[in-house]
């Protein structure tokens, strides 16, 4: 059972794995992020009765006292050490292939472990017992004279390997005396020889992270979590399509038996919008290329320039919401959800993402691609959707499934879906459309700045119609709605600090939704916290509460999208975009320049 989300990522960008603190695979689907699980006991941890547990895959040294953990520098590679009673030790490397070849990007539906023995004479024993049609059953086998393959779901993954085969179908221990090689892939044979062509993987994949972290304009201070955060927001995009999900995983509740249990492996609009825009922070143009790439197919496909909260890593939006009943879930709290409903949901603040993922694209002249009049065109119907719906009800961006208020956050959304291209228009020379899309944008400010204004009680409210405090209202700020210095910030900064902080943690709100009261607190408002706090002045009290977060990560340096306010348990889907967003946000603009070493 895993208790706690001390969890490690290995991924190649077309599939991932989670491996847990004793090195076993606990997570991970095929043939992409959003497919059936072969690795699925993160959600199960009750099998049926009179079988053996399955759907992980686990390297286990006999008689194991000690487990140590670390990726190789500036990688996803994991490496985990084991050392026995006795003193014998090994360690296992666990990593996704992915370097280019023959002028392209491989990363192969395909998870490589090679075992090397370090010291003594240690014995282990493999287990690999994929799963297929989550959880159901586990996947049949069948064997050749150095491979065993495996059925799971409506595909069939081989394991070419130089370890007996007789052994691990037998899951014998036996005794390391030589690296061994283990390429869990497709049904393929596996050309040359084994050993070798792991190794040379191995170091191909080493140079491709380090040469893409190299490129990454980080921060004086904070570099590791910094590059920890960007590796693992790089990992979230499926590179095939440039969709990025906003979590690796499906159902990891809220917090302990809140129902609260979602499929985060789909492209949210939203939160595509806030991984993109850290990332550029940072100069990772590839993930911006890629997505703006599915995003020009998002909206060619839109109906009327209608966008979803969300589509498929492949484009896909129909994403019909289900319930996996085979697995018990995480800790045994399902359900386990496959699908997500909100795919049908109306939530105006997606065109508001839309076009300010685009509107780099006008003016950055590094890009491959820069945009054109074409581009602008293409995007005017989802600025008419922003000017349409700016003042409507819709669910907002938490997602409310069974209330509709008009939500500030969504309207100042859609304000500044036309404002930017308005900025757009300018850039290209197209002054009457420039005219337009800026006075449209002046309305909708003089109708967000009248109806969610409190003078009362000195603050915005969160929705037009109530008097409520969100955590997103903060997000006025980066919007460039409201100036740090503005007084109206200023008083709504006060109202959501003084009615929403909890310790050194924020909640989204603290009204009931449909599943009652939140009890925990949401990583990625916290860090909206900061950066309130360091734009209006207190500097210092943002540097201690960045401290602070920093201090609840994960062991592989990373974060959920919640946290138990009381306990710092960590909750939610792992590991989540928004929250490593945060994270690279906060460090970026926290840091002491790169000239205060000189």
């Amino acid at each position: 059972m895993t208790a706690t989300l001390d969890l490690w990522p290995i991924g190649n960008c077309q599939v991932s794995a989670l491996v847990d603190r004793a090195g076993r695979f606990v997570w991970g689907c095929t043939p992409r992020v959003d497919g059936d699980p072969a690795f699925c006991s993160l959600l199960d941890d009750a099998p049926p009765a009179g079988e053996q547990a399955f759907g992980f895959w686990e390297i286990d040294l006999d008689g194991v006292v000690e487990t140590h953990q670390s990726y190789l520098r500036n990688t996803p590679v994991l490496v985990t050490r084991h050392v026995d009673e006795r003193g014998n030790s090994i360690e296992v490397i666990d990593f996704c292939p992915r370097f280019k070849r023959s002028g392209r990007m491989y990363r192969p539906v395909a998870f490589a472990r090679i075992v090397r023995p370090l010291s003594g004479s240690p014995r282990i024993r493999v287990r690999l017992r994929p799963a297929r049609q989550w959880g159901a059953s586990r996947a049949p086998t069948t064997r050749g004279s150095n491979h065993i393959r495996y059925q799971v779901d409506s595909s069939v993954l081989r394991l070419s390997t130089t370890a007996a085969i007789g052994w691990l179908e037998d899951e014998r221990l036996f005794r390391v005396e030589r690296p061994l090689y283990f390429f869990l892939g497709p049904d393929e044979s596996f050309v040359g020889e084994i050993g070798s062509s792991l190794e040379s993987m191995l170091d191909q994949t080493v140079d491709e992270w380090r040469n893409w972290v190299r490129g990454l304009a980080t921060p004086y201070e904070w570099q590791e979590a910094v590059i920890r955060s960007a590796i693992t927001l790089k990992l979230c995009q499926h590179e095939e399509t440039g969709a990025i999900v906003a979590a690796l995983t499906t159902s990891i509740p809220e917090h302990a038996g809140s129902g609260r249990n979602w499929d985060y492996r789909y492209c949210w609009v939203r939160d595509a919008y806030y991984t993109v825009q850290a990332l550029n922070r940072l100069g990772a143009l590839d993930v911006l290329e890629g997505y703006l790439e599915y995003l020009r197919n998002i909206v060619d496909n839109a109906a009327s320039g209608h966008i979803q909260p969300l589509y498929g890593v492949g484009g896909e939006a129909t994403l019909v919401e289900r319930e996996a009943k085979a697995l018990s879930g995480y800790r045994g709290m399902g359900p386990v959800r496959v699908g997500n409903q909100a795919y049908e949901q109306i939530q105006h603040d997606a065109y508001g993402q839309i076009i300010l993922s685009n509107a780099q694209a006008f003016f950055d002249h590094r890009l491959l691609r820069v945009a054109g009049v074409e581009d602008f065109a293409a995007l005017e119907p989802v600025g008419e959707r922003a000017w349409e719906n700016f003042d409507k009800p819709d669910a907002g961006l938490w997602e409310l499934r069974t209330k509709s208020h008009v939500h500030t956050y969504s309207a100042a959304m859609c304000w500044a879906a036309c404002d930017r291209l308005a900025n757009a228009a300018d850039v290209l020379g197209l002054a009457d459309r420039h005219a337009f899309w800026s006075d449209r944008a002046a309305k909708m400010r003089l109708r967000i700045e009248q109806a969610a204004w409190r003078a009362d009680s000195d603050r915005l409210s969160a929705t037009f119609a109530g008097d409520d405090l969100d955590a997103s209202l903060l997000q006025l700020l980066d919007l460039r709605f409201l100036a740090p210095d503005d007084p109206r910030f200023l008083g709504t900064l006060a109202a959501v600090e003084n009615g929403l902080r909890r310790g050194s943690h924020m909640l989204r709100y603290a009204i009931e939704d449909d599943f009652g009261l939140p009890h925990t607190a949401f990583n990625v408002c916290t860090f909206w916290l900061i950066e309130a706090l360091h734009f209006t002045g207190r500097d210092a009290d943002a540097r201690l509460l960045f401290d602070e977060m920093l201090s609840r990560r994960t062991p592989a340096g990373l974060l959920s999208e919640d946290i138990d306010p009381v306990t710092g348990e960590l909750w939610g889907n792992y590991p989540q975009t928004y929250s490593l967003v945060g994270l690279i946000n906060c460090a970026v603009l926290l840091s002491k320049p790169w000239s205060a070493i000189r």
